[in-house]
């Protein structure tokens, strides 16, 4: 769900009526730069750009300079914009200076700062400024963005299985997977489908990373085997985000298990397992409705000394892939997955 400051940025962003001072910040930098290039769209005449247009870095900025940044009337024009990156390195006389130009912001200037992700919210901004926090998106969140972002950018459509797989592809790196679906808007003419999806990014249906997991979590050991070189094959994929997605799958099957074991029915499990995503904000390197499907799905064939056993095989697995004189990625990936699937492949025996 969109926080309120996006919603207030988006009513602006409709309406062409703006707040004095924007502050930008949060852990997604490509949201920030995307509302940052919505702000200037809206705001700056094309024709007049050139004039009342400032793009400039807070650490390029003494205060003698910053006061003339911010005291520059528009021309041509009813207003201008100013947007000011990495706002948290401003030197102390320049931000004391920014302090007092908040007070009295100037009427004809739209002032957007912007703070990089890993800093720390500015409290005294956001008590002076419309504040817009832009986290990354969460799993259910994702698939949304790419269907706006398909239509909003490319004026295309793209399709609910074409999603699924440019996920479990790319990840929800979000500036990623924009290069892709540029990639993806050119290549067609028309919608976006699966088989475009397989052509360009180069993944196919039963050969994704949720295949992958879902086999693992059905201990189909022989198709889970298959798929290991397949996986290492694409570009977007590692042995270390192979076995980051086990891990968030097996700790999830461990909290179905206990979820089942307590008395849950098995009925109730997808909403629980659906709020432990909404809650942790974890990320399962696929959509969350195919994940938790499969966990659902899955989940009674695992123990807790079964989980308890892979849990501590992924840690070594992690550890070894750290310490590339000992085994190749693939060769430790197959003993993971050996490790994982073995108690049903010993019970079939």
């Amino acid at each position: 769900m969109a926080s309120a400051g996006e919603k207030a940025l988006h009513a602006a962003l409709k309406k062409r009526v703006f707040d004095p001072v924007y502050y930008l910040y949060g852990e997604d930098d490509f949201l920030k730069e995307a509302a940052g290039r919505d702000l200037i769209d809206a705001a700056v005449d094309p024709s007049t750009r050139d004039f009342n247009l400032e793009l400039r870095r807070a650490s390029e900025l003494d205060a003698e300079a910053l006061d003339a940044v911010l005291s520059t009337p528009p021309m041509l024009s009813d207003r201008r914009v100013v947007l000011l990156r990495e706002v948290d390195k401003l030197k102390k006389p320049a931000r004391a200076l920014l302090d007092r130009y908040l007070k009295r912001p100037a009427p004809d200037t739209i002032l957007v700062l912007m703070s990089p992700a890993g800093v720390k919210a500015d409290k005294s901004l956001s008590e002076r400024a419309t504040s817009v926090e832009f986290s990354q998106l969460t799993g259910d969140r994702v698939p949304k963005w790419i269907v706006y972002h398909v239509q909003s950018v490319h004026e295309r459509t793209i399709t609910p299985e074409a999603v699924t797989l440019l996920i479990e592809a790319v990840g929800n790196d979000l500036a990623q997977l924009a290069v892709e679906l540029e990639k993806l808007a050119s290549y067609t003419n028309d919608g976006i489908d699966e088989r475009a999806v397989s052509s360009v990014v180069g993944v196919r249906r039963g050969e994704s990373l949720g295949d992958f997991l879902d086999a693992v979590a059905a201990k189909d050991a022989s198709n889970a085997l298959a798929l290991i070189p397949v996986m290492l094959q694409q570009p977007k994929i590692s042995a270390v985000s192979i076995v980051m997605a086990l891990t968030a799958q097996t700790l999830a099957l461990a909290y179905a298990e206990a979820t089942l074991a307590s008395g849950a029915s098995a009925r109730s499990l997808f909403n629980e397992l659906m709020a432990l995503l909404k809650d942790t904000g974890a990320y399962p390197m696929r959509p969350w409705g195919e994940a938790v499907n499969a966990w659902t799905k899955h989940a009674s064939r695992w123990s807790a000394s079964e989980l308890d056993l892979a849990l501590t095989a992924l840690l070594t697995t992690d550890a070894a892939l750290k310490d590339t004189r000992i085994s190749s990625p693939e060769q430790l990936l197959t003993s993971l997955v050996l490790a994982l699937c073995g108690g049903a492949a010993r019970r079939a025996a």
